[in-house]
């Protein structure tokens, strides 16, 4: 599918409605889209990254439908296959284009895809390319979520391609965003699972950004964004210090032992007036947990003893907690034993990456007892004294 987003500036990548899982890890329930953006300048020809390679074709056949029968410049924003895959096809179908992009995305596309060296332009930040009434002017955005990431602005059209950032898994026969709040939660779900590592990093982007005239952002994945303004403040809410008045429960249960504590304790987090986002750990849609992660003052695992560790959901759901590195401020740990263990100790240890107060942890010897609903109660109080603390709970 052909789409013209600007005068002469056209949307030729592919859609996947039927892929579900991205990274063999990240679940995609609303398929993605590969974008790929044609330039035809009065002088030159560029083609803005490519598609994964099991959407080549459609790709090739856009070029053709679009009238391409020169390629001069392929710019490429990021090496990872999803981007490049294919590039080695359009290079044999336009032997003459030299391949756009950073040293850093240079050796990775060598190394990935075994372009020769002479095939390429190594340009550098804020560096700019004359297609004759349009201009590339290429915007470094290292670690979003790659660190040899680049964007491209275009002054003239006043249009940001910005790869991944701000981009969302989504397949959509619509080029443009038209339903804002179903896009916010795509969005926010990528943003969840891919860029929140790299909070730190996309904060520094978006203030590089700020310099640019932005009418339009075409990402890399989703559609395009024709209020830019949109996306932007979404993402400096999400990058923020600031947390909500929420915990994650996240837990798993073999013999109802602890499901029966964390009702109690959802109970007793509800009378105090905080919000909760209860997950059971088996089948559960990560991507979902990773949306909860983005604003969740505190996270709360919960897991039996299994063979005197951690029930593996429940030291996977930590491990992944870890690995997103969200703005979490506490954590604690819910649970249950049968003869010994040492299911706490192994799932904190599981969180060096987080900058986050452990604020106790409650684990019954079998079923839980009158004692252990006390301490339950005991913990939910002291989470709603944490949040009063940060002036999150009233």
């Amino acid at each position: 599918m052909v789409n013209e987003i600007k005068p002469n500036i056209y949307s030729v990548g592919a859609l996947d409605w039927d892929r579900r899982l991205f990274d063999e890890l990240i679940p995609l329930p609303d398929g993605t889209s590969y974008n790929s953006y044609l330039i035809k300048g009065s002088e030159k020809t560029a083609l803005l990254d490519a598609v994964d390679p099991t959407k080549t074709r459609i790709l090739l056949d856009n070029l053709t439908k679009a009238g391409v029968d020169k390629i001069d410049y392929l710019v490429a924003h990021h090496a990872e296959q999803d981007h490049s895959g294919s590039i080695p096809d359009v290079l044999l179908l336009y032997p003459g284009a030299k391949v756009v992009t950073n040293a850093k995305c240079k050796t990775f596309l060598m190394d990935l895809l075994n372009i020769a060296e002479e095939k390429f332009i190594t340009i550098e930040d804020g560096q700019k390319l004359s297609l004759g009434d349009k201009t590339l002017q290429f915007v470094f955005i290292p670690w979003v979520h790659w660190p040899e990431t680049m964007g491209t602005y275009v002054p003239e059209d006043r249009i940001f391609f910005s790869c991944d950032f701000f981009g969302s898994h989504l397949a959509s026969s619509s080029v443009f965003v038209e339903d804002e709040p179903f896009v916010y939660e795509c969005a926010k779900r990528y943003y969840a699972e891919i860029m929140m590592p790299f909070r730190a990093a996309i904060k520094n982007n978006l203030k590089k950004m700020e310099p640019l005239a932005i009418e339009m952002i075409a990402p890399s994945h989703g559609p395009v964004y024709q209020r830019p303004q949109f996306i932007i403040d979404a993402y400096r809410d999400w990058v923020s210090d600031e947390v909500k008045n929420e915990v994650i429960v996240a837990y798993v249960s073999m013999h109802d032992s602890t499901r029966i504590m964390i009702d109690h304790f959802v109970d007793s987090l509800s009378e105090q007036g905080i919000k909760v986002r209860q997950f059971n750990l088996v089948g559960v849609d990560i991507g979902k947990l990773a949306i909860a992660l983005v604003d969740s003052a505190t996270v709360v695992i919960g897991s039996p003893t299994f063979l005197v560790g951690a029930h593996p959901a429940a030291a996977y759901a930590t491990m992944l907690t870890n690995a997103l590195r969200p703005k979490t401020r506490f954590v604690s740990i819910i649970g249950s034993f049968g003869w010994a263990g040492k299911m706490v100790e192994q799932l904190t240890g599981l969180l060096g990456n987080l900058k986050v107060e452990v604020i106790g942890s409650v684990v019954a010897k079998g079923l839980p007892k009158e004692e252990d609903f006390v301490a339950l109660d005991g913990l939910a109080d002291k989470i709603a004294q944490k949040h009063r603390e940060i002036g999150i709970l009233k």
